[in-house]
């Protein structure tokens, strides 16, 4: 029992000192899988590491990570040295940890209660040597369970959610949810971003609202949180997720000149309400 106590003490050790060296915290969440979550985490990693900072993306989605697919590296595998785990590195100033860098197979399931998933967060972050960061953008699976509640409850000081929804009512629904989620744990809701926001006809040019218009804002408003903007349903961000090259990656051939401007537009917000959160600390 003693050994164990102290293995658990050198554990919170090692995850205070790799809080400490990781400047800002940022946690992606949503109601209902399928929203475009992990697309927005990507793409927000993605122009972070393009603007020159030091960026880290954790999938902790442990049932279903897409990270790895979608930035184009599945099949590499984490890295041991004598300091601990090693993030794969996707970019100079881009790390990233997933299940996905730790299966043979990606067709392998993890089939876990949420005790597993917890210890499996929590060596996630006090394990791996993530170095020092600007920025940890947390890739988290829908809802309000284990994975969300674990990472908000090791990392006690992050500095925002970011909620992704669709704009049908059903989305919206458990939106709202996972906005109070939010808000009873503390934490600073950076805003909801409003995703597959109607789709351009390609013949007539004519906007469509496939799944209504305007529930993210409503929502926002509501609440009394920012409102970060709408992104279409463009075929080639559907594209770039299946080829690991995100939308704003530098690789990218053809890139939709709407759909980028408005992924970098909602970055920016981002990155603006952050600033005013924290001169509002000071």
């Amino acid at each position: 029992m003693e050994n164990l106590q102290q293995k658990e003490r050198e554990q919170e050790a090692r995850l205070r000192a790799n809080l400490a060296k990781i400047d800002k915290k940022l946690i992606v969440i949503s109601g209902k899988g399928g929203v475009g979550k992990t697309t927005v985490a990507v793409n927000l990693a993605y122009e972070l590491a393009a603007k020159g900072k030091k960026t880290g993306i954790l999938d902790v989605d442990i049932h279903g990570p897409n990270v790895a697919k979608m930035l184009g590296i599945e099949g590499e595998k984490l890295s041991k040295n004598d300091f601990g785990m090693i993030p794969v590195e996707v970019l100079p100033n881009l790390k990233v940890v997933s299940m996905a860098l730790l299966l043979e197979s990606p067709d392998t399931p993890i089939i876990w209660r949420g005790p597993l998933k917890m210890v499996t967060i929590k060596q996630f972050l006090s394990d791996i040597n993530w170095g020092e960061l600007d920025y940890l953008i947390i890739d988290s699976p829908p809802g309000t369970g284990d994975e969300p509640l674990s990472v908000c409850q090791l990392i006690p000081n992050i500095d925002g959610a970011i909620i992704v929804t669709t704009p049908q009512e059903v989305a919206i629904l458990d939106s709202r949810k996972s906005i109070q989620f939010v808000k009873q744990l503390k934490i600073p809701v950076l805003g909801i971003i409003e995703n597959m926001s109607g789709l351009i006809c390609p013949y007539c040019k004519n906007k469509i609202d496939l799944f209504g218009h305007g529930g993210g804002e409503k929502a926002a408003n509501d609440l009394n949180v920012p409102f970060l903007g709408r992104i279409l349903i463009e075929p080639e961000i559907v594209k770039a997720g299946d080829l690991g090259q995100p939308l704003l990656s530098p690789t990218r051939e053809i890139l939709p000149e709407t759909a980028v401007n408005e992924m970098k537009q909602i970055i920016k917000k981002i990155e603006n309400v952050i600033e005013v959160n924290d001169k509002e600390k000071v």
